[in-house]
């Protein structure tokens, strides 16, 4: 009877480590209203949102003239995951942070949520929230 609990067990435990240390680094790709969004996490701390085509982030980009960066932090202590995306005028040194959340549904799809008005999104399901799929290359 112990070795058959062991065995139901072990895979339920294994399942959730392997989620909870997943790597967020690589392209993640959602469609949010017709829209396909991208967002782009390397392994230097460095993000990126692609919309449209147009990338805002990354270690360096341009935006209305002015140069930029993106970097991102990741509490994966909390549930779900909060991740925090900062933006760098790089001349001002100006800062605004971008608040997010994320679930791993799998090891390749994460619910994620993003706020832009400073307040970090609580859910998925109020209007803010996307499936995201790992883009394998």
């Amino acid at each position: 009877m112990k070795s058959l609990l062991i065995v139901i067990l072990l895979p339920l435990f294994a399942l959730n480590i392997q989620i909870n240390s997943n790597n967020f680094v690589g392209k993640w790709v959602g469609d949010d209203k017709n829209t396909v969004g991208t967002i782009i996490f390397d392994k230097d701390g460095y993000a990126a949102f692609e919309i449209d085509e147009q990338l805002i982030g990354g270690k360096e980009f341009v935006l209305h003239g002015k140069k930029g960066q993106m970097t991102y932090s990741i509490n994966k202590e909390t549930k779900p995951f909060q991740i925090d995306f900062t933006l760098t005028k790089l001349a001002s040194g100006e800062q605004k942070t971008i608040l997010a959340i994320a679930e791993f549904i799998n090891a390749d799809v994460i619910n994620f949520a993003v706020s832009f008005d400073n307040i970090r999104p609580t859910s998925f399901d109020d209007g803010n929230g996307i499936i995201l799929t790992r883009d394998k290359p």
